[in-house]
């Protein structure tokens, strides 16, 4: 029988993407999902890539009772939580929604664990909880700071949070950098509803039409070319991260009950860097100017990987012009959808 994983937050965009990898590593994966910031078209994606339609629960992990059912009704292995908000000036903006919905919903869902059993998770977690990082790049040794924003704050409480509970919770807590692209099918992809608050859903928008042009935050920062550095990271690598963390619970391999792993590549690239890699791997334009800075923006950060390489057994594989044309077909097939 096939270990059941609950993916919180599946429809979204790494969700989704790991939904996809969890089944083709052998295991169920069961998505929840409040649909406050995806569609269910993702669904019909997933079904597209998987063949079949995976079981989908339209709960918010804010509702205890709703957990609680589908817990005791699926009898899950373990949790990948995804389900929280995820963009740094929005938390600027409206710092309570973030810290209700992020840490609120964490709570919830650990007690609602709890009272069904369930004792391993894997938390989506984010580079933004190390602030303005004192080293370059930055290991998972390296100090946490005061966030640079609400959102980055929820992050860091959902650690201690974690940690806190290591006498009976057992969590791989990853460390995301920047996650970009979309399956190679474009099948799956950055749905973003509204605006995007995110760099490439943006830029591939605006190449699209859709978006009249594209604002490179600040460009007197201390880097190369004056913007910001960004660990760039594949979406599909990422969700495989996802599978090297789910088996290490399920075979307790672990060493200690709660482990910390950056997940990027290794490498940083500039806004910059990433407007010309883009138009380098797609022949196409971005039109660009350059504004203020951005409130919350970290100026640089980058993984150091041999942690996660050598302890979780995985590696990124997919190059910064894989990444960026994997998206830019996504966005073309979302223009092919509008169009029809």
């Amino acid at each position: 029988m096939k270990s059941r994983i609950i993916v919180t937050g599946g429809l979204g965009f790494i969700g989704s993407h790991t939904v996809v990898a969890l089944h083709e590593a052998g295991f169920e994966p069961i998505i929840i999902d409040n649909l406050s910031n995806s569609r269910l078209s993702a669904l019909d994606g997933i079904e597209n890539l998987i063949g079949f339609r995976p079981q989908f629960a339209q709960i918010d992990v804010n509702d205890a009772f709703a957990l609680k059912q589908l817990f005791e009704e699926v009898k899950p292995q373990a949790v990948i939580h995804f389900a929280a908000f995820k963009a740094v000036g929005e938390s600027v903006e409206k710092p309570l929604m973030y810290y209700r919905n992020n840490v609120g919903g964490l709570i919830t869902l650990l007690e609602m664990m709890k009272e069904t059993g369930i004792k391993d998770v894997v938390f989506s977690s984010s580079c933004t909880v190390y602030g303005e990082p004192s080293e370059i790049p930055v290991k998972e040794s390296t100090e946490t700071k005061p966030a640079e924003s609400p959102y980055g704050a929820t992050k860091q409480m959902g650690e201690v949070i974690l940690k806190d509970n290591s006498s009976w919770c057992n969590t791989q807590c990853l460390r995301y950098f920047n996650p970009i692209g979309a399956h190679p099918s474009a099948e799956i992809g950055e749905l973003p509803l509204g605006v995007p608050n995110n760099l490439i859903p943006y830029l591939t928008q605006t190449v699209a039409g859709i978006r009249k042009s594209l604002t490179v935050f600040g460009s007197d920062y201390d880097t190369p070319d004056g913007t910001c550095i960004r660990d760039y990271i594949h979406v599909v690598d990422l969700a495989e991260a996802h599978v090297s963390a789910v088996k290490r619970l399920l075979d307790q391999s672990y060493a200690d009950s709660f482990e910390v792993f950056n997940i990027g590549t290794g490498n940083g690239s500039t806004v910059l860097e990433v407007i010309q890699g883009f138009e380098k791997a797609t022949g196409l334009p971005v039109p660009h100017t350059i504004g203020d800075r951005r409130a919350g923006d970290v100026v640089k950060v980058w993984a150091e990987t041999t942690k996660v390489e050598n302890v979780l057994g995985w590696k990124a594989k997919r190059n910064l012009e894989t990444m960026l044309k994997d998206a830019w077909n996504w966005q073309k097939k979302l223009s092919e959808r509008a169009d029809n």
